[in-house]
């Protein structure tokens, strides 16, 4: 039977704005990019932005083409079980529920500090970051239990807004200019130097969402074209977007001030530059558009680790537990109150080391979620997601091995090397930068426990997949392939 065409309808332009539209401009520029400024002291942030680009566009190749053969809600995990075997696969399912988590609590810290400070700036409120933190947690997870969905046109709406904002925050930067229009960020020179790891680190974090175009193949015109296209237009467009916006972050404060400001503003140095040169409205608009883009994000993680943990627990890879979901809602039930719990635990554990924390020197107390939470979690998250895609890029490879499925050699293997070199190469300076994203002059514990909180759990997936290969066969065979009998029909 022919499928309806009324399902295919979207064509490339299409899919490219959902993909862009699920990025947070405001939470990457005033949250991330200041951060990188702050913590690593590199200049050179905006070719960071073209360098990442172009590694995901490789990336990307390989990817697309791998995406019209597989359909799992493991996704990564998948995809590398399928192309260098289950044990491997299991391995990268516990990275990513790992990395993923990491990337949602860490952004708690973010949430926490500017509620915190828009509170005390405006209502004269001294409330502590971690309070604002545990009720937003609270509301996170009773959406998520509920399947509370946000609403795809209200965060439309939000998402255009903020990025109406930092076009006009870029307007201005470069009007104002205290130093002329100094490109001195996009010179090589400004990049490689020590602390590019964690540049890096914090970038390839703006991207992330950008795969999420393989979901929209079955409504689109021409999947095995639309899809290639959309994601490359998307990286293409979030790449040029953020160098453009960090390239004017430097400009409008001058390329030698912008680091020992953004140190002593943090992410308010966005909005006290539009309150001073754009006006207070502006200002306490983009304020409220970052609270709104953190909450959108929180969401948003929350319920692809409730997912994740509801794949793994389907497919027998975590306890069947995990699998349940609400009568009502139909919501992945046990992995959103997993998700819930870890982030209250982690959150309560950081509240109680802030209590005692001692800022380095020329950097206010304040920023303590910022430096800690934020910055060691998303970027252990990072870290993790930047492994699995520089796997992945060989899992592709091993995919056509045997069968090239009429897949040119550009995409299945030649792209898929490059895009390996390139990814290895920036996971690799991230491992080597590690001191400079926590701020340390000399290692510590946590040089080496932050990362082996994303390798760790690989070695244990790896070790637990060739148990369940030769205790467990029957589940064995589902992992990375789902449950033929069993679709997935959450909230149907």
């Amino acid at each position: 039977m022919t499928e309806p065409t009324t399902r295919r309808r979207l064509g490339v332009p299409a899919v490219t704005f959902m993909i862009v539209a699920a990025s947070a401009p405001l939470t990457v520029l005033a949250g991330g990019v200041t951060t990188t400024f702050a913590v690593t002291g590199v200049l050179g942030v905006p070719l960071s932005f073209l360098l990442l680009g172009a590694a995901l566009a490789l990336f990307a190749v390989g990817y697309a083409a791998m995406s019209r053969f597989i359909t799992n809600a493991g996704a990564f995990y998948s995809y590398i079980s399928q192309g260098l075997g289950r044990p491997v696969g299991v391995g990268a399912s516990l990275v990513a529920l790992v990395a993923y988590n990491a990337m949602q609590v860490g952004i708690y810290g973010m949430l926490g500090y500017t509620v915190s400070d828009l509170l005390a700036t405006r209502l004269g409120l001294a409330v502590p970051w971690w309070v604002p933190v545990l009720v937003c947690v609270a509301i996170v997870g009773v959406l998520g239990v509920n399947r509370v969905d946000l609403s795809a046109k209200v965060l439309g709406v939000l998402v255009g807004l903020e990025f109406l904002v930092v076009i006009v925050y870029d307007i201005a930067s470069f009007a104002v200019a205290p130093e002329g229009a100094n490109a001195v960020a996009l010179a090589p020179s400004s990049l490689f130097t020590t602390g590019i790891g964690a540049v890096f680190a914090f970038g390839i974090a703006a991207f992330m969402g950008f795969e999420s175009a393989a979901i929209y193949s079955e409504e689109s015109k021409d999947p095995k074209r639309t899809i290639a296209r959309a994601t490359y237009t998307a990286v293409a467009i979030i790449a040029l977007f953020y160098a453009i916006s960090s390239l004017a972050m430097t400009i409008g404060v001058g390329p030698s001030q912008v680091i020992d400001v953004s140190r002593a503003q943090g992410p308010s140095l966005i909005f006290q530059f539009l309150g001073s040169n754009v006006g207070v409205v502006i200002s306490d608009l983009a304020q409220l558009l970052f609270v709104t883009s953190l909450f959108a994000s929180l969401q948003s993680f929350h319920n692809a680790v409730a997912r994740y943990f509801f794949s793994l627990g389907r497919e027998g890879v975590l306890p069947a537990a995990l699998a349940k979901i609400g009568k009502r809602s139909g919501a992945p039930w046990s992995g959103s109150v997993a998700q819930t719990v870890i982030a209250v635990v982690v959150i309560v554990a950081f509240a109680i080391a802030g209590a005692s924390w001692v800022p380095p020197e020329g950097l206010p107390a304040e920023l303590f979620p910022v430096l800690t939470l934020f910055t060691w979690l998303t970027n252990a998250g990072a870290m993790g997601l930047v492994l699995l895609m520089a796997v992945i890029s060989i899992a592709v490879i091993g995919f056509f091995r045997r069968d090239s499925r009429g897949v040119g050699t550009w995409q299945r293997l030649i792209a898929p090397v490059i895009s390996f070199l390139a990814l290895g190469t920036v996971f690799a300076l991230i491992i080597a930068n590690f001191t400079v994203l926590l701020g340390q002059t000399e290692p510590d514990a946590t040089t080496y426990v932050l990362p082996a909180i994303v390798l760790v759990p690989a070695v244990i997936g790896i070790l637990w997949g060739l148990w369940l290969k030769a205790k467990r066969p029957a589940t064995y065979a589902q992992v990375g392939h789902g449950v033929e009998d069993e679709p997935i029909r959450l909230g149907e």
